[in-house]
């Protein structure tokens, strides 16, 4: 039986797994360590770090836990059903985000072009809308969010809300399209 030194409301909230992604962020967590945010628990015998420790041993660190099934995770004591299907998830998920490719993006070059883009969602609308337009350097759309929705008559718009959403996105150019209604 596992010693109660090494649980993991014993480890100093400091050290934690948890508490060090959300003040250092996840790059600085170790493999094991992040496992051990995904895995989420222990068991009553075993710390969720010491059983992230053995995942990772028995896959020889991420070089074959990559391609793990959730039959082989299941295998390890500790691992049930539902933590080897949110590991796969995880692990898909990344493979997914490695492989991506965007496809062609919507070039802006003229006002034309912005309502072009932006008109067939909005044709029918019944109520004020004010769309941002994210642009990269070669005014190619790379977000379009609606910031906000108004009433019959009126959208109020907080310049906050634009530029935390053009600086999220790393945007060199923002376009602001404000919808209104025909009555």
């Amino acid at each position: 039986m596992t010693k109660p030194s090494t649980m993991i409301k014993n480890v100093p909230v400091s050290e934690r797994p948890r508490e060090k992604m959300i003040k250092n962020g996840p790059e600085c967590l170790s493999n094991q360590e992040l496992l051990a945010v995904l895995l989420r628990t222990g068991s009553k015998h075993e710390s969720v770090l010491q059983l992230s420790q053995r995942v990772l041993y028995d896959f020889d660190g991420l070089h074959l836990l990559k391609e793990a099934t959730v039959e082989e995770l299941q295998k390890i004591k500790g691992i049930g059903q539902a933590k080897a299907l949110e590991l796969r998830a995880a692990l898909e998920l990344g493979r997914r985000i490695h492989t991506y490719q965007e496809g062609e993006k919507y070039v802006i070059r003229s006002p034309e072009d912005v309502s072009s883009y932006v008109m067939e969602d909005m044709r029918f609308l019944t109520q004020e809308h004010f769309v941002i337009l994210c642009l990269n350097t070669k005014n190619q759309v790379i977000h379009r969010q609606t910031l906000f929705i108004g009433s019959l008559n009126s959208s109020i718009v907080h310049p906050r809300e634009l530029f935390k959403e053009a600086l999220r996105r790393s945007a060199a150019s923002v376009i602001l399209a404000h919808i209104g209604i025909k009555i």
